[in-house]
Parts: structure tokens; C-alpha cells; sequence
């Protein structure tokens, strides 16, 4: 029999006692090539209500390293971050497309850093938080590439090449990323293993799992006294209803608010 994963360690974020209101998104997947996605979440951000935005990965379609921030559609995105930081806590844990996005540029936006997982402890809640490609235990050829990128010598090696050449490697993988899903139905993507959800959820001492990355918005439960919600993708620029979601966490009340028209 196959032992079950090691468990990750559960990092802890407290939040301040005068929030009143968070907010979680994930899987906007912005590029120059998502205008309308961009121009969404740019306005979402500026304006929401919530004292916290946070960001549960895949924020940009991809990201080759904190280099990229200085100009073109990568400065854009760092200005309404850095605008959206002046007015509201913001934080950010990485997803499987923006795994490169470094202190660098979160602390030139004022924006913090968290670790996936993390519990959040608000409103008197225990809130386990991931962007979710760790659980997604089924896609092994997915574990075996996110082993190799996530290893510090193959960030080193790559950060380490000229900019434009990172961006024509992404672009590789993009391509073959997007094959790959081609040739799946949305309904076949590989979901969580919710064993090891739950044994996450319990080990972390939360009875609630937020997380995005399969691009299937739920709300589930998993166990008895154990619970997730899925977050939504964001498009805007493709053909079909646009989709653009907000999971809101007030007063202890989990909410789900639909920006897109």
C-alpha cells in the first residue's frame, strides 16, 4: 500500500480585530491577452469594501520572474496591486502558473506573502487556505513537473537566464499545459484527493478548506463537520458567460458575490 503524503506544515495567520469583511479570489490567469479579465480585477480591487483581498494563486497566466514587474503588461498588474495595498490589506500565495512571484515584487506592492497552506484565524474561525494543485494527487505527471519547478536549484537555474529566454520557455509550457487540457472535457480534470483534504483539515484544526485551481466552483462537503469551497476563475475575453466571483468572509458568514455581468 502507498503511504499517504507527508503533511505540509500548517502555518498560522491571525487576522486584525478590526477587519470586518475578506475577500478570496484565485485563477484570474491575467495576461495582455485577457483585457477585459484585467480591466475586472483592476476595478474590483480599487474599489471593493472588504479590509482584505486575498489572493489564493494563479493571479497571472505566468510569471518568469520579479525582473518583469519594471515594465509593459507586468508593471500594470504591480500598480494595481501597489494601489489596492495603500487601502486594504492584501496577501498572496502562489499557484501553479505564478509560482515564481518572489519578496521582490509583493514587497515593492505592500503586499504579504503566505504560504500554502495557511490557517487563517478570523471572526472566530479556523480557515485552511491553498490555491489547491498540492492536493490534486491524481495528475501525476502535474506532481512530478511541480516537484521539479518547485526545487530551489531549478528556480535558481532558470531565474538565472536572460529574461527573454525565460519568457520563450514559459511560453513552452503554456502551450503544453493548454494541449494537455485540450484534450480533456473540464468535467475530467483531476479534482482534489479529498482524503488527504480532510486529513489536512483535520490535522490543521479547520473545518473549512478554501481553494481554487480546478477552475470548478463549489461548495462541498467533504466529511462529516468538514467543508470546502471552491473558488471561481476569472474570464472575461472568452466567448462564452463571463465569469469573474468573489468569495467574501464577513462576520463569520461565507458568501459568494458574481462581479461579472
Amino acid at each position: 500500500m502507498t503511504p499517504p503524503p507527508a503533511l505540509p506544515t500548517f502555518w498560522e495567520f491571525e487576522a486584525p480585530d478590526d477587519w470586518t469583511a475578506i475577500d478570496f479570489i484565485s485563477d484570474l490567469h491575467l495576461s495582455s491577452e485577457t483585457p477585459r479579465t484585467f480591466e475586472a480585477w483592476a476595478g474590483y480591487m480599487r474599489g471593493t469594501p472588504a479590509s482584505a483581498v486575498i489572493i489564493l494563486g494563479d493571479l497571472f497566466e505566468v510569471w518568469v520572474g520579479d525582473d518583469a514587474r519594471h515594465s509593459g503588461f507586468e508593471a500594470r498588474c504591480a500598480e494595481v496591486l501597489a494601489d489596492a495595498a495603500a487601502h486594504r490589506a492584501v496577501a498572496f500565495a502562489c499557484g501553479n502558473r505564478d509560482f515564481l512571484v518572489g519578496g521582490d515584487m509583493l514587497r515593492d506592492c505592500g503586499v504579504r506573502a503566505l504560504s500554502d497552506p495557511t490557517v487563517l484565524l478570523a471572526f472566530g474561525e479556523r480557515l485552511l487556505l491553498s490555491h489547491g494543485d498540492a492536493l490534486c494527487l491524481d495528475d501525476h505527471e502535474y506532481q512530478q513537473f511541480r516537484a521539479m519547478v518547485r526545487s530551489p536549484a531549478w528556480q535558481r537555474d532558470f531565474l538565472a537566464k536572460p529574461l527573454e529566454e525565460r519568457q520563450r520557455i514559459a511560453r513552452s509550457m503554456r502551450e503544453h499545459s493548454e494541449g494537455r487540457k485540450r484534450t480533456m472535457a473540464p468535467a475530467d480534470w483531476v479534482d482534489i484527493d479529498k482524503a488527504t483534504a480532510v486529513r489536512w483539515m483535520h490535522e490543521a484544526h479547520a473545518p473549512t478548506l478554501i481553494h481554487g485551481h480546478t477552475h470548478r466552483p463549489a461548495h462541498e462537503v467533504l466529511a462529516p463537520g468538514y467543508m470546502r469551497e471552491v473558488l471561481s476563475d476569472w474570464d472575461c475575453d472568452g466567448s462564452g458567460t463571463a465569469r469573474a466571483e468573489v468569495l467574501r468572509l464577513k462576520g463569520g458568514s461565507l458568501a459568494r458575490i458574481r462581479l461579472a455581468p
